[in-house]
This record gives structure tokens, C-alpha cells and sequence, in this order.
């Protein structure tokens, strides 16, 4: 039998990718520059824009606070997104057994996600930091069945290449987000006077990703019936289990070989350590252009557009890349791009000329080749490694082993945001964000290619032309 991936109906499973990136864009972009201003008030009793610029260490010293409350985030992520995966993979309903945690958690976050920066406005700390807990809680709700939809409905050889196509979906909802920040920039918001703060600048960017994420969460409820695609590809599903990528065989009911569970540990304690550093970067990019560099903040957004569209270009081919080398030396390549590209940001400083009518910089042309880069290397190695984690499990597992996954990435991102803001907190200096994130970077590329071994897929062939887009569904 040949497997065959139908790329109309991944690109419809995307959907969910878009809407869980669409929101996460906004939040990492938002919030932790709204957690900066409204810890400067309670602290120093002034908005950052004036500490800015008057006492800027003080910025620097309420990064800790900062990285607490983002991680606190996290962490109940980390509880609960093994929780959900679980609970998905034992759910047995007439839509499915992912399909009621997406349209559950979407309908929960969307309605909640434009009350953060209400709350910010009014200066409620409390009420802010309460919206956010409920959109992190339901979005795990979400997140974790949305990812796990894939691999459901995809033999094992082919989750590489249908893995770039959702991602690609993901960063298209970013990219929303993201041209949003350009016009609507949250620089203008905070560098003014409290009484020229305009509440519609830092609104609509919330309720615009609200809007989306339920247009598409329907749309993949209404174009995915989960049930019947997974009985069309039964056979086909089973086909992928003997071609998959692995050590030795994996069975419904019997324990991991120890080949199987070595090879998972290694995949996780490597990721654990990138994503150590790229969380840093997410959290803390936007205070780094607008405290450190002094620029616009619709250059962060610029910046992520580059990186976005480096990112597309990697996912599009990190699946043929991995048929050809192995889906671990594709991502030890992108690793090492990665590092390549943060150790050029160890030397991107305010470039000291003026030109904003807020008396801000230009932003440093040397980042923007660092955030291609940096796209393009993370976008080989987020494209592989999920589909190696799935590799190791039956498809009764899938939702728990996508929660282990997420449980590396979300100790992570708990940990690394409290970590660096102490380092802040400490050096006063904010070189530490990319010396921090260079070392991380190198120490996850050692614990991947010294420990993961290079086990390639059997090769298969793909739909092409009129038959990659029909209806299977």
C-alpha cells in the first residue's frame, strides 16, 4: 500500500494551528509589556514610559515580576495540557474525541482574551491577571487535542511534511497578529501620557484574534468529521505503524522498549532546553525593543513578519529535508542556525539615531537577519521533533504522548521566563537576553545530536496534482 498525504485535508486540520498561534502572537507580543507599565506603577508609582525616561534600571529591576506571572501561566499549562490529552484520548462522543475540547476551549478563550487589556487600561492588576489564567486554562484545553488531530488522521511517515503545512497555517494566523501590531502599535500606547492613552489601540488587536479563533475553530468543525476520517484511514494508519521511524515496534498495551524510552527522554530534554531559550526571546523581545533598543514596537512586529516568512519557507521544506537526512539532523542543523543567528544579536546595540516623533530609534538592520535566521532554523527543528515524539506511541496514545511533548515545552517556558528576569534583575544589562538564549541554544544542539539516534523513515509517496486535494473527508 502507498501512503499518500492529502494536503487539502491537513491544511483544514491547520485551522486549529492558526487559531492557537493567532492568540499566542498577540499574548507573548501584549502582555508582558502591559505587566512592565503596570508593575512600574505599583512599584515606583510611574508608567514605564517615564522610568524610561528617567530611571531605566528600574524597568530592568521589575523583570522578575514579569517572568513570575508568566510563568505562572505556564505552569498551569504544564498541569493541565497532559490532563487534556489524556481525558481527549479516552473521549468518545458523535463529533469526535478531540473535536469537543477545540470548540470548548476556543469559545472560552475568545470570549475572555479581549478583557486583558480592558483590565490593563483601567489599571486593574488583578482583574488583568485573572483574564489571562482563563485564557491560558481553556486555550490547553484546546491546544493540546488541536495538535493531537493531526497524527490522528496521519500515518507516522507522513507527519513530518503534514506537520510543515499546519505550521504554516499556524503562522499565517500570526501573521494577522502580527500586521495588526504594525498599525496599531503599542509603543504609541505606552510612550504618552496616561491621559493620552487611547483604549482602541491595544483593543482591537484582542478582539480581532477573539474573532478569528472562533471563524476557525468552525471552520474546522464544520470540514473535519473526525470520526469518519479516522475510519477511512484505518488501514492506512496501521500501514504507517510498520513503516514508522523507530527503534523497535510499539504496541497499544505493552511498556516502551528502552531504545523507545531513551529515545524519548533525549528528544525532551532537548527540547526542553530550546524552548528555554526561545520563550526568552518571545517574552521579553518586546521590552527589549521598546526599553532597550528605544525603537517602535511595530519593529518587534516587522521582525516576527521576517521570521514568519522564514519559518513558512523552512516547514515547507523541513519534511523533504528529513526524507533525504533524517529527521534528527534536520533539526541539529536547525538548531545550529539557530545559534548562529543569536550569536549575532550578542552584538546588536540602540543604534542611537532618532526617528520617531517619540524620540525613538532606528531600528538595527542586523536584527532582522538574525530573526531570518533564527525562523528558519526553528522551523526545522518544531517541524520534526513533534512528529518524533508521536512516532514513539500507538494511536490509542496519541493525545498523552502530544502531552508529553508540551509538558518539556511548558516546564520550560514556566522556568525560563522567572530565570532570565532574575538575571535582568541582577545585571542591569539587557545583553544578557541573547547571551542567555546562545547558551541554551548550544547546550539543547549537545544533548540532541550526542544523544538521539538518526532512525529514517521508510520512504513513501505522496497525492500530487488533483489528487492531493480531494475529498477524503
Amino acid at each position: 500500500m502507498n501512503l499518500k498525504l492529502n494536503y487539502k485535508r491537513t491544511a483544514l486540520i491547520g485551522f486549529a494551528f492558526f487559531g492557537i498561534l493567532l492568540l499566542w502572537q498577540v499574548y507573548d507580543s501584549w502582555c508582558p509589556t502591559f505587566l512592565t507599565d503596570i508593575f512600574a506603577r505599583r512599584m515606583y508609582g510611574l508608567s514605564s514610559a517615564e522610568l524610561k525616561a528617567g530611571d531605566p534600571d528600574k524597568i530592568l529591576n521589575v523583570q522578575w515580576l514579569v517572568g513570575i506571572i508568566m510563568a505562572c501561566d505556564n505552569l498551569a499549562a504544564l498541569i493541565l495540557l497532559p490532563i487534556f490529552g489524556r481525558l481527549s484520548d479516552k473521549t468518545k462522543t458523535p463529533i469526535g474525541k478531540r473535536m469537543p475540547y477545540i470548540l470548548v476551549g476556543t469559545l472560552v478563550s475568545a470570549v475572555a482574551f479581549p478583557f486583558i487589556p480592558l483590565f490593563f487600561h483601567a489599571n486593574n492588576i488583578a482583574g488583568m491577571v485573572i483574564m489571562m489564567a482563563i485564557v491560558l486554562m481553556f486555550m490547553m484545553m484546546y491546544r493540546n487535542p488541536a495538535v493531537a488531530l493531526m497524527p490522528d488522521i496521519t500515518p507516522k511517515p507522513l507527519r513530518a511534511k503534514a506537520n510543515g503545512i499546519i505550521n504554516i497555517m499556524g503562522y499565517v494566523g500570526g501573521a494577522f497578529a502580527t500586521v495588526l501590531g504594525i498599525f496599531l502599535k503599542l509603543s504609541d500606547y505606552i510612550n504618552v501620557s496616561d491621559a493620552a492613552r487611547k483604549l482602541w489601540i491595544i483593543e482591537i488587536p484582542f478582539i480581532v484574534a477573539s474573532v478569528l479563533m472562533v471563524i476557525s475553530a468552525l471552520v474546522l468543525f464544520v470540514t473535519i468529521k473526525e470520526n469518519k476520517v479516522e475510519e477511512e484511514m484505518k488501514e492506512e494508519l496501521e500501514e504507517g505503524e510498520r513503516l514508522a521511524a523507530i527503534a523497535t515496534p510499539v504496541t497499544d498495551d505493552g511498556p516502551m522498549s528502552r531504545e523507545n524510552k531513551q529515545m524519548l527522554l533525549a528528544i525532551l530534554g532537548a527540547e526542553f532546553l530550546w524552548f528555554m531559550s526561545d520563550n526568552a526571546l518571545g517574552t521579553y523581545m518586546g521590552n527589549y525593543v521598546i526599553y532597550y533598543l528605544n525603537s517602535a514596537s511595530s519593529n518587534t512586529m516587522l521582525l516576527t513578519i521576517f521570521g514568519g516568512l522564514a519559518s513558512v519557507i523552512g516547514f515547507a521544506i523541513a519534511g523533504s529535508i528529513a526524507d533525504k537526512i533524517g529527521r534528527k539532523w534536520t533539526i541539529s542543523c536547525g538548531l545550529g542556525l539557530t545559534f548562529l543567528g543569536l550569536i549575532l544579536m550578542c552584538f546588536v546595540g540602540p543604534s542611537g539615531r532618532v526617528v520617531g516623533a517619540n524620540g525613538e530609534f532606528a531600528f538595527p538592520v542586523l536584527l532582522y537577519a538574525v530573526g531570518v535566521i533564527r525562523g528558519f532554523g526553528m522551523a526545522l527543528v518544531h517541524n520534526c521533533s513533534f512528529p518524533m515524539v508521536v512516532e514513539l506511541c500507538s494511536s490509542k496514545q496519541i493525545g498523552k504522548f502530544t502531552g508529553y511533548y508540551y509538558t518539556a515545552s511548558m516546564s520550560a517556558q514556566t522556568v525560563t521566563p522567572v530565570l532570565l528576569g532574575l538575571f535582568l534583575n541582577r545585571t542591569l544589562a539587557w545583553k544578557t537576553l541573547p547571551v542567555y538564549t546562545c547558551l541554551l541554544t548550544l547546550c539543547s544542539f549537545v544533548v540532541f545530536t550526542l544523544l538521539v539516534k538518526n532512525i529514517k523513515a521508510h520512504k513513501v509517496d505522496n497525492a500530487k496534482g488533483l489528487e492531493a486535494l480531494g475529498d477524503n473527508d
